[in-house]
């Protein structure tokens, strides 16, 4: 049975509060990645041809997801800033800024000419607007997981901090939506001429939709409290490296597999389907639109399902499974059959959403609520360099350079194991204490671990 939080903590909103925090956390996430997943499938599809032209798709296809990872590389400026900021001036403020940043970024890059039309500034410039969106995306994570976890029960943050992990999927939905629609209407020819553009402009709408929500929000609970109590860091960054280091560890690697685990089922699954298997694009993006409208129930009940059991036990478990599903994936896909690539992907999201669901509770509570944003913050965009970056870099050149698919399972299996390193690192909720932020001394809620 889970302590009840002691009565000095900030008092929670009612039920319709804790529904807006929970709704702005999901809508705004969802509207933000929605920007970073359109850019991902058209990075598999067609900028390869479009903005890095070649010879050897290969190439063209390995140039385009470098810039994919460039939004993962850029993440920890965000986290760094943004999450510096989030402890410093509050929540709501740095949401929607991150909001701003993403919109505009991805609302650019549907007007920019291409190759054919201004040579070289045409990559420059795409690769400067993804890096822009990997900044905003860094700062955005930690402050929607907080936004409804601090508004909400903490016994019950699983639940409630799976609202911003639901955004990842619901983006892709849409995003993937989007281009299939785009794909089905439109020729090869009018797609790769103008119809990738629409999913790029359509965000503008999105970006005006996700501000109006969160501007109606009031801060959060806890952040009024550390502003009441005069508690609110001076470098948040320095104390967490100096004060925190094994949670900011711990939360490192519990990020790894999972980012790693929905590159390959979301994005680079569609160069795999495409290339490999001789499947049309409209089919993968299909199979890829079933798995992540699943994930959308999926991951707020593992969410709550993590609050109920042990939250490092159900992840890790399904870091092990995550660890074994591409050596069973990989044989059942290779007959090139759409039924098997389906099921296939869904059984990689369903196990994803049982990492991803707990995921944001697990990171949000190996820190002190003074550090909470900026903790958060530089563990997903550290972790998102070392794990979302490179997997699609790794994919595409393993596969190319063993024309085989057991080192991707391989390499999968190799992160996994980190995953599971860092749960054992960290430790388990503790509600009657995690959201009081003078209860006990910097560092140590989040540097030793609660039986």
């Amino acid at each position: 049975m889970q302590p009840t939080a002691p009565s000095a903590a900030a008092p929670r909103p009612g039920g319709a509060g804790v529904r807006r925090a929970f709704v702005a956390s999901l809508t705004g996430t969802a509207l933000e990645w929605y920007d970073f997943a359109v850019y991902s499938a058209a990075a598999a599809l067609v900028f390869g041809d479009l903005f890095f032209p070649s010879n050897d798709p290969f190439t063209g296809t390995l140039l385009a997801f470098s810039t994919y990872a460039v939004g993962y590389v850029s993440r920890p400026l965000g986290g760094f800033v943004f999450g510096r900021l989030g402890d410093v001036i509050g929540r709501k403020k740095v949401l929607i800024a991150t909001l701003v940043l993403i919109g505009a970024a991805t609302l650019l890059i549907g007007l920019l000419p291409t190759y054919a039309t201004v040579g070289v500034a045409a990559p420059v410039a795409l690769v400067l607007l993804r890096f822009a969106q990997g900044v905003g995306v860094g700062g955005e994570w930690g402050g929607a997981v907080l936004l409804s976890s601090e508004f909400g029960d903490p016994r019950r943050r699983g639940f409630y901090a799976s609202a911003a992990q639901v955004g990842p999927p619901a983006g892709n939905l849409l995003a993937n939506g989007v281009l299939a629609g785009l794909g089905a209407a439109l020729t090869e020819e009018q797609f790769l001429s103008w119809g990738w553009r629409v999913a790029f402009l359509f965000s503008g709408l999105l970006v005006v939709f996700g501000l109006w929500i969160r501007a109606k929000l009031e801060e959060t609970p806890v952040f009024r409290e550390m502003e009441a109590a005069q508690n609110r860091p001076e470098a948040p960054v320095r104390e967490v490296f100096t004060t925190q280091p094994r949670a900011l560890t711990a939360a490192i690697l519990s990020r790894i597999a999972p980012d790693v685990l929905y590159a390959m089922f979301t994005v680079f699954v569609l160069t795999y389907a495409t290339d490999e298997l001789g499947m049309s694009r409209g089919s993968a993006l299909t199979a890829v639109l079933i798995g992540s409208s699943l994930q959308i129930v999926l991951i707020p009940l593992a969410g709550a399902l993590s609050d109920r059991v042990n939250r490092r036990l159900l992840y890790g478990g399904s870091a092990v499974a995550a660890g074994i599903w591409p050596f069973l994936f990989f044989p059942m896909v290779a007959d090139g059959s759409w039924a098997l690539l389906t099921l296939g992907v869904i059984g990689g999201l369903v196990i994803h959403s049982l990492m991803y669901g707990p995921q944001a509770a697990f990171v949000a509570e190996q820190f002190s609520p003074r550090l909470r944003y900026t903790g958060s913050s530089l563990a997903y965009t550290l972790a998102g360099v070392v794990g979302g970056a490179v997997a699609p870099l790794l994919f595409t050149t393993l596969l190319g350079t063993y024309h085989a698919w057991v080192p991707l399972a391989v390499y999968i299996a190799i992160t996994a194991a980190l995953t599971v390193t860092g749960l054992g690192l960290g430790r388990d909720p503790a509600p009657a204490r995690d959201e009081e932020p003078d209860l006990y001394p910097v560092g140590d809620a989040a540097s030793t671990p609660v039986p």
